[in-house]
């Protein structure tokens, strides 16, 4: 019996270690920032951002899916693997047409160590309305 309990004891550390170096092989996102603050923005401005990283894992990065958490943004993932030390880019576009603060989520679902990775973006949109135009002496007719 004792050895029917060792063999089980040592089938289960090298099960543990094993996939213990399954993980070590797996891909991994390092992002050069995961919030993007937009800050102050005027109503209608350009609301495209990049989300820049670097697979540190040693197999190529697959981001099969990236999802935000309302319509009002919109992620577009990179098609291509991207391969260990390489850099990638997941651009996201914001609808600056609606007035007041922002906070949203971008979901990236992938084949790396953490499979599901969230990165947000934050800021502002002022509603400024476009100063009125002064009539000048030389244009009015005499």
């Amino acid at each position: 019996m004792k050895t029917f309990y060792t063999f089980i004891t040592v089938l289960l550390i090298s099960v543990s270690s094993l996939a213990q170096s399954n993980d070590d092989q797996k891909p991994a996102f390092k992002f050069v920032t995961e919030t993007i603050n937009y800050g102050k923005i005027t109503l209608g401005s350009n609301g495209v951002r990049v989300f820049e990283f670097t697979n540190t894992g040693k197999s190529p990065l697959i981001i099969t899916q990236v999802k935000a958490s309302c319509g009002c943004t919109v992620p577009k993932k990179p098609e291509q693997p991207i391969m260990p030390g390489e850099k990638g880019k997941i651009e996201v576009s914001y609808d600056t047409k609606r007035p007041g603060g922002f906070s949203k989520a971008i979901t990236i679902f992938s084949n790396a160590k953490n499979p599901r990775k969230m990165v947000k973006i934050k800021g502002f949109v002022e509603k400024v309305t476009a100063p009125e135009k002064k009539k000048s002496m030389l244009s009015e007719d005499s």
